[in-house]
């Protein structure tokens, strides 16, 4: 009877919430926590998926294109944990969210595809930190998908600059690259027609 009732309350919590999320997300806390070694803020990051059942399009042959920002999801929690940059912010009552992004699809992943997702800051403004994310086939080194992000951070009280000055004092901000600095520009210009609009 006690098994009946926990398969029970399993399948509720599965309908309502998505528990895979959750338990994933626990495991990265810990294994990056407790298992990796602290990196530095510059330092390319690496974390590992395989496109399973749960991920695929309607087609049934190759990850949804929505799953891609959900995968970059977890490569962001495990650099600002490896970095130990989560705990600083959280300390000083931070929040950084997801404020854009802009993908590139080269070439789908297919079923039960092996891959990693490499992930790096490239930049930073002063509320901003810019990202750069890529998904690499783990048998030839393909790049499939390119993405760009910008999280940006709620309540600080100092420029990102200054942060992250004291948070590694020997740290310099990289020379932005092209592809970063024309999609800001895209943005910088979305936002003037949604302004005039207004």
């Amino acid at each position: 009877m006690i098994y009946y009732y926990l398969m029970m309350i399993i399948g509720i919590l599965y309908f309502f919430f998505d528990i895979n999320y959750f338990v994933r997300f626990i495991f990265t806390l810990i294994w990056t926590k407790f298992i990796e070694e602290k990196t530095k803020l510059l330092d390319e990051t690496t974390i590992y998926g395989v496109c399973t059942t749960q991920d695929l399009d309607v087609v049934m042959s190759h990850m949804n294109n929505a799953r891609y920002l959900r995968e970059i999801d977890f490569s962001r929690f495990h650099y600002f944990i490896r970095t130990k940059m989560y705990s600083s912010l959280k300390k000083m009552g931070v929040k950084a969210v997801l404020g854009a992004s802009c993908t590139r699809y080269r070439r789908s992943i297919p079923f039960f595809m092996m891959y990693k997702i490499t992930t790096k800051l490239i930049y930073w403004d002063e509320k901003s930190f810019y990202f750069e994310h890529k998904f690499i086939n783990v048998r030839d080194n393909f790049v499939h998908t390119i993405i760009l992000s910008k999280q940006t951070t709620i309540g600080m009280k100092m420029s990102l600059n200054e942060f992250l000055k004291e948070f590694e004092p020997e740290i310099c901000l990289p020379e932005i690259n092209d592809d970063l600095r024309l999609w800001l520009e895209s943005m910088q210009h979305s936002s003037q027609k949604l302004k005039k609009k207004d």
